[in-house]
C-alpha cells in the first residue's frame, strides 16, 4: 500500500536535479531532500508520533521546514502549519483544539510553548531559520532509508486553520487525494515542468506557499529559488535565473515602484500568477503596459485549495479570477433560497471536485452547515459568471451591505471609486445606520499630493451608482488594514467605524 501523496512526489523527484537554491548559493538536489525527509520522519517516529498524529509546526521559512512537511507526510503525521505572528494566547487555542503529539517552534518561543504544550501530552522541538535545531540534531542520528507509513487517499495530510476573521479559527482537514488532484491539475493547467525554476518569496504556513508553490513544484520536478520573505529588489535581481513567480496582489504593486522592472528585467519569466486577495484591474494594466506580461489571476481558499484560475492560453482578463479547473464545478446560487442562478446574476459561490477538503477539525455541526445535500461546499463567497464563462468574485457573504433592504455589493462600488482620478484604493463596508440599518461607507487611500476630496468623490458617483449604492461618507486612510496574505480586513474596519452614524 503506498503513502499516497509522498509516493507521488518521488515519483516526480529527478534524483540529483536542484529542488531548493538558496541565497547563500547553497543547493538541496531532490535527493537531498528525500534523504533529510526520511532521518526527519525517523526523528519523529523516535518521539512517539503515529500515523494520525497532529504536528503543529510554527517555524520561520527555511529549507529544512520544507522538508519537515515532507516529513511529515512519510511519517503518516497529519502536519499543521502554523502562521507565525500568532501569539502565545492565540498558540494555546491551536494546540487546545488540534491536539498535536508534537509541537516544533523556534528556540526563543520553546519556553512559552512548553507551558501550555506539555500539560497536554505534547512534545516541543525546536527548528530555526538556520536549519539548526534539537529536531535536526535528532534527525541526524537517523537513517535516510524510512520505511513510509502507509496512507490512503482519504487519510488526512494537513489541518490548516482558517484565518478567522468571525469567531474562533476552524481548522480545514485536508487529505493526500485533495492535495495531490489540485497540484497535478495546476501542474498542467499552468505548463509546469521540470525545466522551470519558481521565485518561491509566499510564507509557507498558508495554501498558498505550501501547497500550490511547493506541491506544483514537486510533482513538476522542477526547482525553487526559496526566499525568506518578498524583497522586490531581490525577486527582481533572481528573474534572469527563474521562470515563474507566484504572489499576493502586493507583490506586484511593490514591483511596480521599483524602476527595473520592465521587458528586459522579465524577458526570461514564464508566468506570473497572483492569487489570495483581489488583483485590482490598474495593477493588472500597469504590470502588462510595463513587462508585457499579463498576471495570470487564481481563485482558492483554505478549505478547497484552488478552484479557478484564468487560462494559460487565451485572455486573462483584469478583475476576473479564470475559469473552473478541470475536474471542479462552481456554480452561484441565491444566498436566500439555494436556487442556481443564471450567468451574470450575482450570489453564493459554490464548489464541487476532489480538491474539496473533508470538514473542519471536531466540528460537524459547522461542517454539515457548509455543505449542501448534493456536495457542493458553499463558499461564503458572493460572486458571477459572465457569458463568456469567467467568474468573478464580488466580495465575501459577511461583507455583503443591506441598506434600506437592498443588498449592495461592495465590489461594484469600490470599482466605481478606483477608477477615480488620484485613488489608490478603497474598501467598502457597512456600518450601524439609525434610518438604513447600514450606511454604506467607503475608506479610501488617496495616492500622495491628490487634491480629491469627499465631495469630489460623492459627485462623481452621482451619476455611476443608482442612489442607493452611494456612499453616506468616504473616509480617507493612510492605508488599509489587511493580513498576511494581503487581504483587507474589512472586520477591522467595521470594527473601527461602528459609531460612525450614531448620534452623539
Amino acid at each position: 500500500m503506498s503513502n499516497h501523496l509522498f509516493d507521488a512526489i518521488c515519483a516526480a523527484a529527478p534524483g540529483h536535479a536542484p529542488f531548493i537554491l538558496l541565497k547563500d548559493g547553497t543547493v538541496w538536489t531532490y535527493d537531498d531532500a528525500i534523504a533529510l525527509s526520511g532521518q526527519l520522519a525517523g526523528a519523529i517516529r523516535r518521539l512517539g508520533v503515529t500515523p494520525g498524529d497532529r504536528i503543529a509546526v510554527q517555524v520561520e521559512k527555511s529549507a529544512e521546514a520544507l522538508i519537515l512537511y515532507l516529513a511529515c507526510l512519510r511519517a503518516g503525521a497529519i502536519y499543521l502549519p502554523l502562521n507565525t505572528a500568532y501569539t502565545l494566547a492565540e498558540l494555546d487555542y491551536f494546540i487546545g483544539d488540534a491536539e498535536p503529539r508534537l509541537v516544533v517552534v523556534s528556540q526563543r518561543a520553546r519556553e512559552g510553548v512548553l507551558a501550555i504544550a506539555e500539560p497536554r501530552g505534547a512534545i516541543v522541538e525546536t527548528l530555526e531559520a538556520d536549519g539548526t535545531g534539537s529536531l535536526i540534531d535528532l534527525a541526524r542520528n537517523e537513517p535516510s532509508d524510512f520505511s513510509n507509513a502507509p496512507r490512503e487517499p482519504d487519510n488526512l495530510a494537513a489541518i490548516l486553520y482558517t484565518s478567522g476573521t468571525t469567531g474562533r479559527s476552524k481548522g480545514a482537514m485536508l487529505s493526500h487525494h485533495n492535495l495531490l488532484s489540485n497540484a497535478l491539475t495546476l501542474k498542467d493547467y499552468w505548463r509546469v515542468t521540470a525545466q522551470d525554476r519558481l521565485i518561491h518569496a509566499l510564507p509557507i504556513f498558508h495554501t498558498h506557499g505550501l501547497f500550490v508553490a511547493t506541491n506544483v513544484t514537486l510533482l513538476a520536478g522542477a526547482s525553487m529559488l526559496l526566499l525568506p520573505k518578498f524583497d522586490p529588489d531581490e525577486v527582481l535581481a533572481l528573474m534572469p535565473q527563474a521562470t515563474m513567480l507566484m504572489g499576493v496582489p502586493t507583490f506586484y504593486v511593490r514591483l511596480l515602484q521599483s524602476a527595473a522592472l520592465d521587458h528586459a528585467a522579465t524577458s526570461g519569466m514564464r508566468l506570473f500568477v497572483s492569487g489570495s486577495a483581489p488583483l485590482l484591474a490598474e495593477t493588472h494594466a500597469e504590470f502588462f503596459r510595463r513587462t508585457g506580461h499579463a498576471i495570470l489571476e487564481r481563485y482558492g481558499m483554505t478549505e478547497t485549495n484552488m478552484n479557478t484560475s484564468n487560462p494559460y492560453d487565451g485572455e486573462r482578463i483584469a478583475g476576473t479570477v479564470g475559469f473552473p479547473l478541470p475536474g471542479v464545478t462552481v456554480r452561484i446560487t441565491d444566498p436566500a433560497s439555494g436556487a442556481v442562478l443564471a450567468a451574470g446574476e450575482t450570489g453564493m459561490i459554490e464548489v464541487s471536485g476532489p480538491n474539496v477538503f473533508k470538514g473542519y477539525w471536531r466540528m460537524p455541526e459547522k461542517t454539515a452547515a457548509e455543505f449542501n445535500a448534493d456536495g457542493f461546499f458553499i463558499t461564503g463567497d458572493l460572486g458571477k459568471i459572465d457569458a463568456k464563462g469567467y467568474v468573478h468574485i464580488v466580495g465575501r457573504g459577511k461583507d455583503l451591505v443591506i441598506s434600506g433592504g437592498y443588498n449592495i455589493y461592495p465590489k461594484e462600488v469600490e470599482s466605481e471609486i478606483d477608477q477615480l482620478e488620484g485613488i489608490v484604493e478603497s474598501a467598502v463596508i457597512g456600518v450601524p445606520h439609525p434610518d438604513f440599518g447600514e450606511g454604506v461607507t467607503a475608506i479610501v487611500v488617496r495616492k500622495a499630493n491628490a487634491a480629491v476630496d469627499e465631495r469630489a468623490i460623492l459627485a462623481a458617483l452621482q451619476d455611476r451608482l443608482a442612489r442607493y449604492k452611494q456612499p453616506k461618507r468616504i473616509i480617507f486612510a493612510e492605508d488599509l488594514p489587511r493580513n498576511t496574505m494581503g487581504k483587507v480586513q474589512k472586520n477591522v474596519l467595521r470594527e473601527r467605524y461602528a459609531a460612525l452614524y450614531q448620534p452623539a
